[in-house]
């Protein structure tokens, strides 16, 4: 048993940070090409959901199947980091093995954890709409509606949570976190629940390929409905892009969203 495993979810061969905490884990390996990294289609899985759980099936892979004391969960191209904004600046457009050296390294993550209970992103601010209206413009809001039934029956107490995140502006993004794996498992019991009931419920065989990763969207904003109604000690930090964002498309996307 590892004292601290940090997964890094990705779909594709990609460079990985250097340091052994780090786990690359190949999500929605089941039927694919082997990678060369640990596979989230062993044990205890549902691998095969992947187009609709995104990294969720790594999480539960991880939650069945791994022994450790802390866990956390970056992305092949995201990490944590707590670089200044200069130091951050220096490195935007440098090469990928310069960006890697912003990443959160083990020593850091362990200093952390002395005071904190999770790590997470810094929140993303929405500004102009509410969780809520954002997931409305950007998916299928009676999907989040029937979330909100699901909780409302069987998990009331969390319900005032769910009210207060959805009608903010801000929201922890991706899914990552670092935190104690006991506490992890009690966010997976809690989350899968909720999702393998809401899959029961919702149709999605006229969605896209985008809007059929709805269970990833969900799971994002229970996340942060789940870390808050636990009323945990946070440590918010920045999230390092490996690659460049195009944030020309982004904000084109979200303006058709709108006018749409």
């Amino acid at each position: 048993m590892k004292d601290l495993v940090i997964l890094v979810a990705t779909h594709k061969k990609y460079q990985m940070p250097k340091e052994s905490i780090y786990l690359p884990l190949h999500v929605g390996r089941e039927g694919k090409e082997d990678l060369g990294y640990q596979g989230d289609n062993t044990g205890d899985n549902i691998s095969i959901k992947n187009p609709n759980y995104c990294e969720l099936t790594g999480l539960y892979w991880a939650w069945k199947n791994l022994s450790c004391e802390y866990i956390g969960l970056c992305h092949y191209r995201r990490y944590f980091t707590n670089k200044n904004l200069i130091q951050r600046f220096l490195h935007r457009h440098n090469k990928f093995d310069l960006k890697f050296d912003l990443i959160l390294t083990e020593s850091e993550i362990k200093k952390l954890l002395e005071e904190y209970d999770v790590i997470l992103p810094t929140k993303r601010n929405y500004y102009i709409e509410t969780v809520w209206s954002h997931y409305e413009n950007a998916h299928h809001i009676k999907d989040l509606e029937e979330t909100k039934k699901i909780i409302e029956e069987k998990y009331p107490e969390y319900l005032d949570s769910f009210e207060k995140v959805m009608s903010g502006t801000k929201l922890h993004l991706y899914n990552m976190f670092i935190m104690k794996k006991e506490d992890f498992d009690r966010y997976c019991k809690w989350v899968f629940d909720i999702l393998f009931e809401l899959e029961k419920r919702v149709d999605i065989s006229s969605y896209d390929n985008y809007q059929k990763r709805i269970f990833g969207f969900i799971s994002e904003r229970l996340f942060n409905v789940w870390v808050y109604s636990r009323k945990l000690r946070l440590k918010k930090l920045p999230v390092v892009n490996i690659e460049e964002i195009n944030w020309g498309k982004k904000i084109a996307n979200f303006l058709l969203r709108k006018v749409k």
